[in-house]
Parts: structure tokens; sequence; C-alpha cells
């Protein structure tokens, strides 16, 4: 696979979950550091939405970034003066593809999608805009339409195909086959947009990506509308990992950036959440621990640093003796075998009785004498 460049839209879609609304300030401080860890492209607004909207995409844009910039627009000229009026010279047009969305959005006249999408593309080319066109729905979308919308929006001028999964009901394979043929198709790359309602946002992403995409949608910690999107951490670590794809992303302030979407979000990350989530990193088990504790390549897929964050090895429930003792050595306290045994019975006792692991205080006061 050739390079593949991370088009991230935590500011359009992530920013339409359900009760999230980032100030403006907030909004300029994200696209600062994506710009600063090497993201190639953030869609950052939806013009057509006015006012603060507005005045967010303007602020960013005299920012002065090396990532490119791009607002969301529907097939509307009115839209793409909005974004004209920001100053945005990369503009991305959604049409609806599904029989569902048409039947909703153009009263099933498929003609007048074609026609409202040609009208709007050669208004964009005309002012000398970058055009990507996404098809809105795509997974569930006609794929002989599908690939008349592609092709007819290629020869129109645009320089992009997003394919969207729009509701998320795709699986990998499927995946992996429609972008496939789309990929085969067209001249133009293919970008890949998928949500997470089934829990295979980031699965579906990398099998747009094994079949020929050329760029990806994410949103740090996957925030987005409904069960969210493909998470930015999730995808650039598992190309990097797994496919030995390097983006030029710089991953070693996923943490900061991760925790800096939570605060602004208002939406707490799960302690189980890939890549930047608390328990990522963190050894509790007495086999895992024992393992970590003689090369923690046993139980950890990359070092914890490459993401900005820490092992962390806590006693609790399943935790045995090599890590009760290797807590102990920090505080230069060493136990007979008995003492040990006794202290990990104690360890596992108030722990199932306060239902977590302990505290190092905790961990103190249970050791007698001490």
């Amino acid at each position: 696979m050739s390079k593949i460049e991370i088009n991230d839209t935590t500011l359009r879609d992530g920013e339409q979950a359900a009760g999230v609304a980032f100030t403006l300030a907030e909004k300029v401080a994200f696209a600062t550091l994506m710009d600063a860890i090497g993201v190639q492209e953030l869609e950052i607004g939806i013009p057509a939405m006015g006012g603060t909207e507005i005045e967010a995409i303007r602020e960013i844009v005299n920012l002065g970034l090396k990532t490119k910039l791009t607002s969301w627009n529907r097939a509307l000229r009115s839209d793409l003066d909005a974004s004209l009026a920001c100053g945005v010279q990369r503009v991305h047009i959604s049409i609806p593809v599904s029989e569902i969305q048409i039947a909703v959005k153009f009263q099933g006249n498929y003609q007048l999608v074609l026609t409202r999408l040609k009208e709007t593309i050669n208004y964009g080319c005309d002012r000398g805009l970058y055009i990507s066109v996404g098809g809105e729905d795509s997974s569930r979308a006609d794929m002989n339409f599908l690939l008349d919308v592609a092709l007819a929006a290629q020869d129109w001028g645009a320089s992009r195909f997003r394919f969207c999964d729009t509701v998320g009901i795709l699986d990998p394979l499927t995946t992996y086959n429609k972008v496939k043929h789309l990929v085969n198709e067209l001249t133009i790359p293919v970008e890949m947009h998928t949500h997470n309602d089934f829990g295979m946002a980031t699965a579906n992403a990398l099998a747009g990506i094994q079949a020929g995409a050329k760029s990806v949608n994410t949103t740090v910690n996957g925030l987005g509308e409904r069960a969210g999107n493909a998470a930015l951490e999730e995808v650039v670590m598992a190309l990097k990992k797994i496919y030995g794809i390097n983006t030029g992303v710089s991953t070693n302030r996923f943490k900061e950036i991760s925790e800096f979407v939570a605060q602004a979000s208002g939406c707490d990350v799960p302690p189980w959440k890939a890549i930047v989530g608390k328990n990522a990193f963190t050894h509790e088990s007495g086999i895992h621990g024992h393992g970590v504790l003689k090369n923690p390549a046993t139980y950890e897929p990359f070092n914890p640093e490459e993401v900005g964050t820490q092992r962390c090895l806590v006693v609790g429930k399943h935790s045995g003796k090599h890590l009760v003792n290797n807590l102990l050595q920090q505080y230069g306290i060493t136990l007979s075998l008995e003492e040990m045994s006794s202290l990990v019975d104690a360890v596992r006792e108030l722990s199932i009785k306060l239902k977590r692991s302990l505290t190092p205080e905790e961990l103190m006061n249970l050791i007698p004498n001490h």
C-alpha cells in the first residue's frame, strides 16, 4: 500500500455527536495540535451553519497551518458561497446515493441528484476550489448507481470520492469488495468514512484502505454521531503496527490529544478504550503482570510511550505474588514467603470488597507492622 492520508473530522462529524459543542478557542487549539503532529487534512466545519461556525472556520484558516483545511457542504451553491466566504480552498460536497436517502431528500428523483451535483461541482470548479464528493449512505446504495455518481463526479472535476458507511452497517469483507470495485473504476482517489454502529468503524476503514482507498476519515477517541466514527489513534496505530504503514502522523501525543478532546467534548474515554484508555497498558492479573515484568511484549502489542502514555501495574483480585512483590520493592519492602502469601490473600479480599484495584496506600496498610 502506498501513502495513506488522514483526514480528521473531529471538528465536523465529531462535534455532531449529541450534546457536544466545542468553543472557538477549543477548535483553534485542536487544529493547532493536529497540525503539530502532522495530520494531513482536517474537516473543520459546516459554513452553512453560519454564526460562530463561520467565525471558528475563519479563525482556523487564518492560522496558516500546514495541514489542508476542508469544509463540509451540501450540493447547494449557497453552501459553497458560505465556504468561499470563510476563505477555505477545499470543499467536500455530500450527496445522497441510497434509495432511502434519495427518497427523503430528493423525493426519489435520481436524475435530480445528478443534476444538483453537476451544478455544484461546476460552480466550485469555476471558483478554483478543490472538490471532494461524498456518496452519503454509499454502503446501502445500488452499486451501479453509486459508480455512476462517482464516475460523473470525476468527469465533472471532483478530485476525490468519499465512500460513506453512513449508518455503520458494513463488515470488513463487504467493505473491501465494495471499495475495491470503486477503486478499480475510478482514477481519482477514494476516501473512507466509516461509522461504528456495530463496532466495526476502524476495521471497515482498514478494509477500505486494503482495497485501495488512499484517504481515511477519523475522529479523536472515535467521537461522533450515535456510536461514533473510526478513531484516529486506532487507525493510525493499526496502519503502523499491523500493516507497517507510517502515515507521517506523530503518535507520541495521542494520549494528550485524547484527553483534550475528552475534556472539550465532555465525553469521558472508557478505561478499556483501545490505544488511549486508562487500562490499555494497565496490568493487574498475576499471569499478565509476571509476564510483563519479564518482557513487556508478552502482553503489550507496542510500547506505551509510542502513544504518550505509560505502563501501570496495579494490585487487585487477580494479582499474584510476583506483581505484589514488584510493587513492594519500589518501597524498599521485603517480605517472607509466608508474609507474602498472607498479603496476597488480604489484597484479593479487600479488592473484592471494594470492587476495584487497590491504591499504594491501601496496599501498605495491609502489611503487618508497617
